[in-house]
C-alpha cells in the first residue's frame, strides 16, 4: 500500500513528535487535537524541535522549519482524516476516551487505512475491539523524542493481519526505523518492566531511602544507564506512569502495579514533569 497521507491524532509530546517525524520523512500529515490553543502550540514546539535539530545534523539537505509545517495540516476537524491511509493515535491513556476517538475515526477515515495505537500500556486486542476493523489496527509505541529515536516496539492484536504489520514496517522503514514485533499483552515488554522499575525508584524516595538524585546516580553511574528511572518519568510524564500503572493494575490485578501514593500526590499537585517544567526536577520552559 502506498502510504501518502498520514492522520496523527493528539499534539501533546508524543502526537508532536511523530507529526515532526513523519513530515521530515516526506509524509502529507494530518495533526488533529480538540484546541486550537493545543494546536498553535505543537507548531511552535515543532518549528523549535526542528531548528533545534537543524544546529546538530549533518544532513546538508536538512528541511527547515517552514518546510516541515508545509506537510502538516494542523486541524481540530476529524472529517480531515478522511483521506488518510495510516493513522497514528496518541490520546492520553484512559480507555474511555480511546474508545470515542476510535469510533469517530472508524467512521471517517477510508476502509484500506490503518490504526497505530501509540499506547502505553492498553491492550491493542480490546482497542481493536473498539472498531469495525480489528485487522487494520496496530500497536506503535514510539519512545520520546521521537524523531531521535530509531526503535519502535510494535505489538500484534489478536486479529491484527499479516499484512497490517508488513505495511507497518515499511512505514516505520521510511521513518527511518526499525521494529520489534512481539505479542499483546498489557504494558507490552517495555513498560511492564519499564513501570515497576519507575514506580519502584519512586517508593524509594517516598520512603526516603534515597533524593530523586541520589537514584538516577546510581543507576546511571553504576550500571551505565543514559538516565536514571526518575529521570526517565520526568521525560515521559508523570501522569502518563500513572495512568499506565492503574492499567498494568486494572489489568493483571496484581499488587505489584499499585502507583506509589507519592507519584498520585504529585500529579494530582500538577507535576508533570518535562510537559510542564516540574516533577522530580525543575525545567525551564
Amino acid at each position: 500500500m502506498d502510504i501518502q497521507i498520514v492522520g496523527v491524532i493528539g499534539a501533546g509530546v508524543m502526537g508532536v513528535g511523530v507529526a515532526q517525524n513523519l513530515a521530515q520523512s516526506g509524509f502529507q500529515v494530518v495533526l488533529l487535537d480538540v484546541t486550537a490553543d493545543i494546536l498553535d502550540r505543537a507548531r511552535r514546539e515543532i518549528t523549535n524541535n526542528v531548528r533545534f535539530q537543524g544546529f546538530f545534523s549533518k544532513e546538508k539537505n536538512s528541511l527547515s522549519p517552514e518546510q516541515v509545517l508545509e506537510r502538516i495540516l494542523f486541524t481540530t476537524d476529524v472529517q480531515a482524516l478522511a483521506k488518510a491511509d495510516f493513522v497514528v493515535e496518541n490520546v492520553v491513556e484512559k480507555w474511555p476516551v480511546k474508545q470515542e476517538v476510535y469510533a469517530a475515526i472508524d467512521a471517517v477515515c477510508p476502509a484500506h487505512c490503518i490504526f497505530a495505537a501509540n499506547t502505553s500500556a492498553i491492550s491493542i486486542t480490546r482497542i481493536g475491539s473498539a472498531t469495525q476493523r480489528p485487522d487494520r489496527v496496530i500497536g506503535m509505541h514510539f519512545m520520546n523524542p521521537v524523531p531521535l529515536k530509531t526503535m519502535v516496539e510494535v505489538i500484534r492484536g489478536f486479529h491484527t493481519s499479516e499484512q497490517t504489520i508488513e505495511i507497518s514496517r515499511h512505514f516505520l522503514s521510511r521513518m527511518g526505523k526499525e521494529c520489534v514485533v512481539v505479542n499483546d499483552s498489557p504494558g507490552f515488554v517495555s513498560n511492564r518492566v519499564l513501570m515497576l522499575t519507575v514506580n519502584e525508584a519512586i517508593f524509594l524516595v517516598h520512603e526516603q531511602v534515597a533524593k530523586a538524585d541520589e537514584v538516577d546516580r546510581i543507576f546511571k553511574n553504576c550500571f551505565g544507564h543514559k538516565m536514571g528511572p526518575l529521570e526517565t518519568a520526568d521525560l515521559i510524564g508523570l501522569d502518563t506512569i500513572l495512568y499506565s500503572l492503574d492499567v498494568l493494575y486494572e489489568s493483571f490485578n496484581d499488587s505489584k502495579f499499585r502507583p506509589c501514593p507519592l507519584l498520585k500526590k504529585m500529579v494530582d499537585a500538577g507535576l508533570h514533569g518535562r510537559k510542564n517544567g516540574r516533577g522530580f526536577y525543575d525545567y525551564p520552559i
